[in-house]
This record gives C-alpha cells, sequence and structure tokens, in this order.
C-alpha cells in the first residue's frame, strides 16, 4: 500500500478533506486539494499512499515521478544534516540518507535512483546504489524478448540501462540509432544473456521478425509519399534513421526483403513501388 497506488473508498467527509477506506491501516486522509470535485461518500478514488512530514499515513491525487520499486532521474532540491532531498513530484521530496549516495549529491544536479520502502522506519526513500538492488536474481530472458529499459549511466561502449526494473543490461553504440540520455524510459529487445548473467539489449526486434515489421514500415511511408522516395542503400545513415527511424543495415534488409517480394524497384537514387 504505502509508496504506491491504491484504490479506495470514501468513508468520511469533513472539512479538511475526505477519510479513505485504509483496510488494516485504518482511515487515511486525503486533503482537500486534492478531493476531486463532486466526491461522495463511498466512491471510490485511486490514490497514490506516502508518510507526511509526521509520518502519517497520507493520500494524494498527485502522480510521483515514479513509485516504490521502480527507478527514476531526480533532481536535489536540497541537501541537509540527514542526506540530499529529490524532487520527485509531490509536496514532500523524497530524501536518499547519505549512506545510499554512491557519490556525494549536490544541490540542482539529477541522479539515478531506485525508491524503496526503509523496512526499519516504514519511511519512502531512494538509493543512488543501485548495485544492490540490481542482478539479484538470474536473468530469465529469451532472445528477442521485449523488455522495459531506464537508461542510468554512460559507458565508452555505450548506455546502462535497468532491464524490467531488475537487471542491468547494456545498449552498444553500434546499435543505437537515435539520441538517447539519462533518465529515459524505452521499450527494447534482449539480444542474449551472455555466460556472465549481463544482458545486451537493443531497441530494435532482432531476426527475421524484425525484418518483416520494419519491412512493412518502409512500405507504408513508401505509399504515403506517393510511390517515391529519393533515398537508397547508398544513402548516408542519417537521412535513413530520419525518414524510417532505422538503421541503415536495417534499412537496406527490409528494402531487400520488399525487392523479393517484388513490391518495390530499387534504382540508383531511390526507391519506387511497383505499379
Amino acid at each position: 500500500m504505502i509508496g504506491k497506488y491504491n484504490t479506495l473508498r470514501v468513508v468520511k467527509e469533513v472539512d479538511f478533506g475526505v477519510y479513505l477506506d485504509g483496510g488494516e491501516k485504518g482511515e487515511i486522509l486525503l486533503p482537500t486539494r486534492y478531493v476531486p470535485d463532486n466526491t461522495k461518500v463511498d466512491d471510490e478514488l485511486k490514490v497514490f499512499i506516502y508518510l507526511d512530514s509526521e509520518d502519517r499515513l497520507i493520500a494524494t491525487t498527485e502522480e510521483p515521478f515514479a513509485t516504490v520499486g521502480e527507478f527514476a532521474n531526480l533532481q536535489v532540491k536540497s541537501v541537509t544534516k540527514i542526506g540530499a532531498f529529490l524532487d520527485w513530484g509531490l509536496m514532500k521530496d523524497l530524501l536518499v540518507p547519505f549512506r545510499e549516495q554512491e557519490e556525494k549529491m549536490e544541490e540542482g544536479k539529477y541522479y539515478p535512483v531506485y525508491i524503496y520502502l526503509d523496512e526499519e522506519s516504514n519511511r519512502i526513500v531512494a538509493t543512488s546504489k543501485l548495485y544492490t538492488v540490481l542482478n539479484n536474481l538470474l536473468p530469465e530472458y529469451e532472445p528477442g524478448q521485449e523488455v522495459d529499459l531506464f537508461v542510468y549511466d554512460k559507458a565508452d561502449i555505450g548506455y546502462k540501462v535497468v532491464v524490467n526494473e531488475l537487471h542491468s543490461g547494456m545498449l552498444y553504440h553500434s546499435q543505437l540509432f537515435q539520441p538517447i540520455k539519462i533518465g529515459d524510459r524505452l521499450k527494447g529487445f534482449v539480444q542474449k544473456v551472455r555466460e556472465d548473467d549481463k544482458i545486451d539489449v537493443s531497441l530494435q526486434k532482432p531476426g527475421y521478425e524484425a525484418i518483416e515489421g520494419q519491412a512493412a514500415e518502409v512500405l507504408t511511408i513508401l505509399k504515403e509519399k506517393g510511390g517515391y522516395l529519393a533515398v537508397s542503400d547508398k544513402s548516408a545513415a542519417e537521412l535513413i534513421y530520419k525518414i524510417f527511424k532505422m538503421s541503415k543495415k536495417s534499412f537496406k534488409k527490409a528494402i531487400g526483403t520488399l525487392y523479393k517480394q517484388r513490391l518495390i524497384i530499387i534504382e540508383k537514387e531511390g526507391i519506387k513501388l511497383v505499379k
């Protein structure tokens, strides 16, 4: 319940808000500023539950940038004697205790963090020591499997990503055909799980299935442009990506597929539909 979205029933209206049925947690206040218009007793509301400045359960209809169990790239609003406080989209800022900082945090800077519920204090806090929460389970992925990615660091060979909120993976520069940055959330595909349990991922679906899908995309765009485009396998990779949002290698495979199916003609300066 704490640190997550909950759908709760309104049980009481008061001057300063409404109380929601929190089950074994008791009644939880939703302050007036967050109560939707025309709310009445027995209505069900989707709310986020957290602790207020006095460590009391409180509900809000505001949406934090991330919830417990998720990663986010958040900005430091202030640094105090107990740690750094991050802006996570709610009135109460999110604490990263000094012991949970991979490097000393500075006001105004952004840091990738993991949000969790501290079992001792029952408070929602964050850590920038991502290695403590990643790779604690064996990766069980199939090549080509679609996964959720969170970009959390940059390396010489590419970008480090969190895979499905559980594992660390790598997006190699050679596999990137669009600009990305730390904090981005993307859909990706598993290329392989290496023997050292490291995960290589791509933003493009590998194998024949991807070529089919990308061939269809090329065909659609070609039809939209009147049946001819001055783009060929000799064109610059940047131009190809600008038009088709795919790599030059994928584009060449896609038009090869269309050519074999006798759907297009490949000319020196471009491609056109077969009438």
